[in-house]
């Protein structure tokens, strides 16, 4: 089973495209979207292929395998136009590991949540990558799908195996982490 983890599309239909691609190549049972879907936000500028209502449409047809977090750029109005719950904070299990999902705005790799061994915090909002293992918990920030930051490029996460990888769409790896 893989689980495809992403944040931070912003309302780029080009690069929601790009990732809905790279969940198929990935095979994934489940689509974590870490926060701000639909809307670009006041402090970024507008990415490539900007089209809020083509991102709500493309993801509503593939509702029922995502899993949402809202985003500090979501509104309540994004969602009356996507078919899946926004949530605040949300816990995914897969292969007995469990996924702390967060946007990152509140809870992140500076102000971790509560937390047990092995837990696996995962966080966007910084739009910059990070797979760390702190002493048995991990923290994970898959990157920015459509607005990276800090001279990196566009990037996803998958979970196989107990291995997270972080990627970018050409499918290179730039970063893994074991969690055990």
């Amino acid at each position: 089973m893989a689980l495809v983890v992403a944040s931070d599309l912003h309302g780029s239909a080009t690069w929601t495209r790009r990732l809905l691609n790279a969940c198929e190549v990935e095979k994934a049972s489940q689509v974590v979207l870490l926060g701000d879907i639909l809307y670009h936000g006041p402090r970024n500028p507008l990415p490539e292929g900007y089209d809020p209502p083509e991102v709500a449409r493309l993801l509503n047809a593939d509702a029922a395998r995502i899993v949402a977090i809202r985003g500090n750029c979501d509104s309540e109005v994004d969602s009356m136009v996507l078919q899946f719950p926004l949530f605040d904070f949300a816990s995914v299990t897969v292969d007995g590991h469990r996924f702390l999902c967060t946007h990152g705005h509140r809870f992140n790799d500076q102000q971790l949540p509560p937390m047990v061994a092995g837990d696996v915090l995962l966080f966007g909002h910084t739009h910059i990558y990070l797979a760390e293992d702190r002493d048995g918990l991990f923290v994970l920030n898959p990157g920015s799908v459509s607005l990276p930051k800090g001279g990196r490029t566009n990037t996803y996460m998958v979970y196989r195996n107990d291995v997270c990888s972080i990627k970018d769409f050409s499918g290179e790896v730039l970063a893994t982490l074991t969690v055990v």
